[in-house]
């Protein structure tokens, strides 16, 4: 188990301590028509995260690509073999798609992450892609899809939706949307430690969902 650990840790890292910032530092406190302010894009060649798409990150927030064949590989080769193999996968892969970056809020003094999935041509639609990442994370509840359009005009798919843990008994707010390019269907997806969390976030999220445009 030592190897899923590690990947927990590292390439998909879950909650930590938060950065403890001021109100003024939090994205939600600035930015217009709901979104955070900008602190930078990722996406293109060269920036933190290299995808399909490119968007703007909020202020503070710290992205950092998931190499998520290197991260199987390795814990395949682990000293618990299948074991972490099956860990690693079940952290790095959701349904159709596979991790490529996130994009950590403690910096801001939040806890949570914006995740990028990507997922080959050919795997359907960004609709169809997005409905089989959330059947994917099981215990969710009352998912809303609804189509919107960027600023650059670029069309996609959201969805909000309840997740329940079974672990800790808790139910809490997600979001995610979808949207197809060229180079296969891209899954930008926000969870959060709670709803709380997740509402303290969510300018971040809408910042990414106005400035996406392929890349």
């Amino acid at each position: 188990m030592a190897a899923g650990a590690a990947l927990l840790a590292t390439a998909l890292s879950g909650c930590a301590g938060s950065a403890g910032t001021d109100a003024k530092d939090r994205p939600s406190a600035s930015g217009t028509a709901g979104a955070a302010a900008s602190g930078g894009t990722i996406g293109a060649r060269g920036s933190a995260c290299e995808l399909p798409v490119s968007f703007a990150v909020a202020r503070h927030w710290k992205a950092e690509a998931v190499d998520a064949e290197a991260e199987l590989s390795k814990a395949s080769k682990g000293s618990d073999g299948d074991l972490s193999g099956a860990l690693a996968d079940s952290f790095l892969r959701q349904g159709p798609v596979t991790a490529a970056c996130e994009i950590d809020a403690k910096p801001a003094g939040d806890i949570g992450f914006l995740r990028v999935w990507t997922a080959k041509p050919g795997n359907g639609d960004a609709g169809s892609v997005l409905r089989a990442f959330v059947a994917a994370e099981d215990n969710v509840s009352k998912a809303k899809y609804r189509s919107f359009t960027t600023g650059d005009g670029l069309t996609g798919v959201e969805v909000e939706y309840l997740y329940t843990s079974k672990l800790l008994e808790e139910t809490k707010k997600e979001s995610a949307f979808a949207v197809g390019t060229p180079d296969g269907p891209v899954v930008v997806h926000l969870g959060g430690m709670d709803t709380e969390e997740h509402e303290a976030m969510r300018p971040a999220y809408d910042l990414a969902k106005q400035t996406l445009k392929l890349a």
